[in-house]
């Protein structure tokens, strides 16, 4: 059960009339909706909320590693209503052992990039992606740079060996 200040909210409202298990947890703070989503449904959320909440854009798709806790990962989403000019950000939380989750490719053409840049940086893999190849990193570069148990001391070669 959602706090009264989030259920009041008419896109919170809306996404439990839908599928109330898809929201997991959420708040409203600084005037800034956020809404933790079952991440088995995160691309069927985002859908509902294109076609019938008008989030019509992706600004970002970015991850957060919070190391040594589990869940380790958070993916979110950051979406734009242009017509009802409103924001609103989507966190799903993933295990470190198996950081994967639906692309949401489908939903939005922008998320390509986005997905290739949290892939690349954190590891997490988006199922279903077009072409999840890194995109900032090197082909032959070893490891996510983002994850905090990415060693930071020494320089790196592309196979992963250090160089003097």
């Amino acid at each position: 059960m959602l706090p009264d200040v989030l259920a009041k909210q008419p896109t919170v409202a809306a996404l439990e009339a839908w599928d109330a298990s898809a929201i997991l947890d959420g708040k409203y703070d600084r005037s800034e909706l956020t809404l933790v989503i079952e991440p088995e449904r995160i691309a069927d959320v985002c859908c509902f909320l294109k076609k019938e909440r008008q989030y019509n854009r992706l600004a970002a798709v970015t991850a957060v590693d919070w190391w040594p806790a589990e869940p380790r990962f958070e993916v979110v989403y950051l979406l734009h209503s242009l017509p009802l000019n409103e924001r609103l950000r989507l966190k799903c939380r993933l295990p470190g052992d198996a950081a994967q989750i639906e692309t949401v490719c489908r939903v939005w053409k922008a998320a390509d990039w986005y997905e290739r840049e949290v892939f690349d940086l954190f590891g997490i893999r988006f199922r279903n992606h077009p072409n999840l190849t890194r995109i900032m990193m090197p082909e032959g570069w070893q490891g996510h740079p983002l994850r905090k148990d990415y060693p930071t001391a020494g320089r790196y070669s592309y196979q992963g060996e250090a160089i003097s």
